[in-house]
């Protein structure tokens, strides 16, 4: 099987996807419209795209799955403040003083997601 996309539940899927796709720079399709019920945002082979899901309930509880992203043009610091000021919340900070850890934090709906120490800080 080949994993194609990972779904995210959201009171509002298109302002959710909004959000991501400046998170990622993935484009989102040109066939979503702001009041649709399901908007994707395009991955590049072979990653999986995201797809926004439109339900009822809003988010009550942790997440039982959540992603674990890595930036490639930032340090795991950049990122954070980056992310921060697109909107995103700081949840929990696991980083230790020796420079190791990740941060955990929620998107504008509360989905947790964690950003990781970037490759050139693994090799350093």
């Amino acid at each position: 099987m080949i994993l194609r996309h990972i779904t995210v539940d959201s009171s509002e899927p298109y302002e959710l996807a909004r959000f991501w796709s400046e998170v990622t720079g993935w484009p989102l399709s040109d066939e979503d419209l702001p009041d649709d019920d399901e908007v994707l945002l395009a991955a590049p082979e072979p990653v999986p795209s995201l797809l926004f899901i439109r339900v009822p309930e809003a988010k009550t509880v942790k997440n039982r799955l959540h992603i674990d992203w890595m930036p490639d043009e930032r340090t795991r610091d950049e990122e954070v403040e980056r992310l921060t000021a697109l909107g995103a919340k700081l949840y929990e900070d696991h980083r230790a003083a020796d420079g190791l850890g990740w941060v955990t934090m929620q998107d504008p709906e509360g989905n947790e997601f964690c950003v990781e120490r970037s490759a050139a800080e693994r090799d350093g």
